[in-house]
């Protein structure tokens, strides 16, 4: 579910002029946004181990 927030709130279309979503314009806002899918997999990842879900 995370993920698919991500995906979800990314995957819209923003006006980045506006100011609604302000790391659209970061240098490295892609790199930040493929960071952060990084860290949530590997947190969801490491909680379910140590659940024994995996």
């Amino acid at each position: 579910m995370p993920l698919s927030f991500l995906a979800g709130v990314y995957g819209m279309n923003f006006d980045r002029e506006a100011g609604n979503m302000p790391e659209l314009g970061w240098r490295h806002g892609y790199l930040f946004f493929w960071v952060l899918t990084a860290i949530v997999v590997m947190g969801l990842f490491l909680w379910m181990r140590r659940k024994r879900w995996l």
